[in-house]
């Protein structure tokens, strides 16, 4: 039985770390989720899973130690944000309580990274080529243990003196029209959903908001996911109205999808939004995790 005292506690299932592009340290979200209160938060980091094994057997030395209340120590739950590509838009899919261990999901995980970095390496030519010389060893070199995105060629840029702003590294070098971008190989929803669900976890359409679809295509794309796998929808979520909220409480009711929600915390990268409680509005019960993780097993029945 999970203490009631849970239930009373925020969770937060869509957090970043430095293994992508966030500011805290796998180990450094455990410690600041104790801070702020979490029951539970979900390491959901884009394409990789890099950080979790740091932050769960963080998490599971705090506990044994006799000198911390172990039940103020959150749950650690494995995740993952894909991106990928649907008609042209970048859709996001959230992996929760897979096992991120198994081999067939690990071998998968591993061509999409050296897709990556077979990107980074083009794009770091382009800049050298435009008057920027930079290799992919120089932003390793500066951000270790990290997954290079453009969020870290504009921070290179900006440090480096080459840019006034991250919003002018994007506009001259990196941005989606820029001179030195390289799109990135990407797997459809559906292929997510699929790896996710071959993984034993939840499949979640992430922020649907974010995508500025009309209300006709986000649904036209949740249906065209559902007989796919897809398990459920982020309901509650950072920046989401009122209107947006019921949108996506609706959609998920209509189509037998569980409700999922997070912060999308990024710590420093993505100022004023907190862990657990997004811009001050956000709560997401334990509940929540309860009602996906209790989804488990007829998941994994079916591998």
């Amino acid at each position: 039985m999970k203490s009631m005292d849970l239930h009373l506690r925020p969770i937060d299932l869509h957090v970043h770390s430095t293994c992508s592009d966030g500011t805290f340290s796998p180990r450094e979200l455990v410690d600041y989720a104790i801070k702020k209160g979490l029951a539970a938060f979900a390491l959901t980091d884009h394409d990789t899973v890099d950080g979790l094994e740091a932050a769960i057997s963080y998490a599971e030395n705090l506990r044994r130690r006799e000198d911390v209340d172990t039940g103020q120590i959150p749950e650690v739950v494995p995740g993952i944000e894909f991106s990928t590509e649907y008609q042209g838009s970048d859709i996001h899919i959230l992996g929760l309580c897979m096992d991120f261990r198994q081999p067939a999901f690990c071998q998968a995980l591993r061509a999409f990274v050296d897709s990556r970095e077979h990107r980074n390496h083009k794009m770091c030519r382009l800049l050298t080529q435009a008057g920027i010389p930079v290799s992919y060893e120089d932003l390793l070199s500066e951000y270790p243990d990290a997954v290079i995105t453009r969020a870290h060629y504009a921070a290179y840029l900006l440090s480096h003196g080459y840019v006034g702003s991250r919003a002018e590294a994007f506009a001259r070098y990196v941005g989606d029209h820029a001179p030195c971008f390289v799109p990135r190989e990407k797997v459809t929803p559906a292929q997510a959903v699929e790896l996710i669900l071959q993984a034993g976890g939840i499949p979640v359409l992430a922020h649907p908001t974010l995508y500025h679809f009309s209300d006709a295509r986000l649904e036209e794309l949740i249906a065209s996911l559902v007989p796919k796998g897809l398990m459920a929808i982020e309901t509650i979520y950072s920046t989401y109205n009122a209107r947006e909220e019921r949108l996506m409480r609706q959609l998920a009711s209509r189509y037998h999808l569980f409700a999922s929600g997070g912060s999308d915390f990024h710590g420093a990268n993505k100022p004023g939004l907190d862990m657990g409680c997004g811009y001050g509005r956000l709560f997401v019960s334990y509940a929540v995790l309860e009602t996906l993780q209790a989804a488990l097993p007829v998941v994994r029945a079916c591998l």
